[in-house]
């Protein structure tokens, strides 16, 4: 009688002292609306997440101040645009708010908090761990191990990759790493871009040289991975406006699918692979560059975006005043031969002799980009030709004729690369440079 109940007692004992181990693939350490997204990007990548915090629930988000986001109305991207649909469903019924595409999106913060929530709330393989302060970081193998207390108690998380989306960096502080430089842009780096958004402003190291304006548009995976320290990611560095809601939500949702991918397939943030990330991002309808003029319901949106961030067709900036500019893809418009080939010559060994041999015109046609794919692909030409030809408006929609000798637009040119050549299948490493 007396052994049984020393036992229990034993037992009882054990299960309040001991602390609690938690592993995990991927954990998020903050409480603002990018690591939020984080969070939810990395579980519903089917990842085993967690998603740990300070204080509350978005401390910042509980007031009945009122949140307007004026920009972003042509990028809906990823989460941030779930977000956007259903503040717009939660207001749809309150007179007077405005939900038509274009109108500014306004929203009070708590209503905003509550959202984000129950989205966190109903999405599988995340765990929130609220008013659990961390206390400790060490490096755990490849992953990490973090301290945290909770109701009083110290327990301990193991996992695979770590996101800091704390303000002010923290972790990467207390793990002794170092958060990623200011940005040089080279003339690859939009390859690797992992969030777009409106005039980014993000810090940039330009040497005393000027920039493209079309580099504010983007950031590039680097700027979010901890180099000195395996499996770390860092959001809130890269925001000069801690504001920025849109963009904040894109950083946390690259970041990640940046930790799920690296967890999944128990690799470190040295072997990232820039296009099988950048596919997951697009597969959640996350965008890589942020035209203004191409509709994300277009059929062929993932095709133009892999296109685009090939450099095979690049953006183009459209000033509208002092304060606005737009980012543009220019779909209608002609392409130009001298544009394609250097990216073309640097995929593809056989581009150079195509191009010796074929001498294109200033403007690129139809009958060039088949006789291209053709020779490429190893593809009978007048077969493929008599293809495209039953094809051309009703597999594909092309609002032109189909003729060889037409200047071929930058829409149906990205549509028919990515279909037949692919060219965004083929390997970059971080700074953009193309792996043959």
């Amino acid at each position: 009688m007396f052994k049984k109940l020393f036992v229990l007692i034993l037992v009882f004992y054990s299960s309040v002292t001991f602390a609690e181990t938690i592993k995990t693939d991927v954990l998020v350490i903050g409480n603002g609306p990018g690591a939020v997204a984080a969070a939810l990007q990395s579980a519903r990548s089917k990842l085993k997440t967690v998603l740990l915090t300070k204080g509350s629930w978005m401390p910042a988000f509980q007031s009945k101040e009122m949140m307007m986001v004026t920009d972003f109305h042509n990028l809906p991207s990823g989460i941030w645009g779930e977000f956007r649909k259903q503040v717009h469903q939660f207001y749809k019924t309150k007179q007077g708010y405005d939900t038509t595409y274009t109108a500014p999106l306004q929203f009070e913060a708590f209503a905003g908090a509550g959202i984000l929530k129950k989205i966190a709330d109903t999405t599988t393989r995340l765990t929130l761990k609220l008013n659990a302060p961390y206390t400790a970081i060490e490096k755990d193998g490849t992953g990490w191990e973090i301290t945290y207390t909770q109701n009083g108690k110290t327990n301990y998380i193991k996992t695979k990759t770590l996101i800091d989306a704390t303000d002010g960096s923290e972790l990467v502080k207390m793990a002794g790493a170092s958060l990623p430089p200011a940005l040089t842009y080279n003339d690859n780096l939009y390859r690797t871009s992992i969030v777009a958004g409106d005039n980014l402003a993000i810090p940039v190291n330009i040497g005393g040289k000027g920039v493209d304006p079309s580099q504010m548009y983007f950031i590039p995976m680097s700027s979010l991975v901890v180099k000195n320290a395996d499996n770390l990611f860092v959001t809130e560095n890269v925001l000069q406006n801690k504001t920025d809601l849109p963009v904040q939500m894109a950083i946390g949702q690259g970041a990640g699918t940046m930790a799920a991918y690296c967890a999944f397939f128990k690799t470190t943030t040295k072997n990232l692979k820039v296009r099988a990330i950048q596919g997951e991002l697009l597969d959640f309808k996350g965008y890589l560059l942020p035209f203004d003029d191409i509709n994300p319901r277009d059929h062929y949106f993932r095709a133009i975006q892999q296109i685009a961030a090939t450099g095979l067709i690049k953006g183009v900036i459209n000033k509208l005043n002092s304060d606005q500019t737009q980012y543009l893809f220019m779909p209608d418009s002609a392409v130009y031969t001298a544009e394609i080939k250097p990216v073309f010559t640097e995929i593809y060994s056989r581009a150079f002799l195509w191009f010796n041999n074929t001498q294109p015109g200033l403007k690129f046609t139809t009958g060039n980009l088949l006789s291209f794919i053709s020779e490429i692909t190893l593809t009978d030409p007048e077969g493929f030709q008599h293809t495209m030809q039953k094809e051309w408006i009703g597999k594909y929609k092309f609002k032109s004729d189909f003729d060889l000798n037409h200047q071929i637009t930058r829409r149906e040119f990205a549509i028919l690369a990515n279909q037949y050549l692919n060219p965004f299948a083929r390997t970059v490493d971080l700074s953009g440079r193309m792996i043959n």
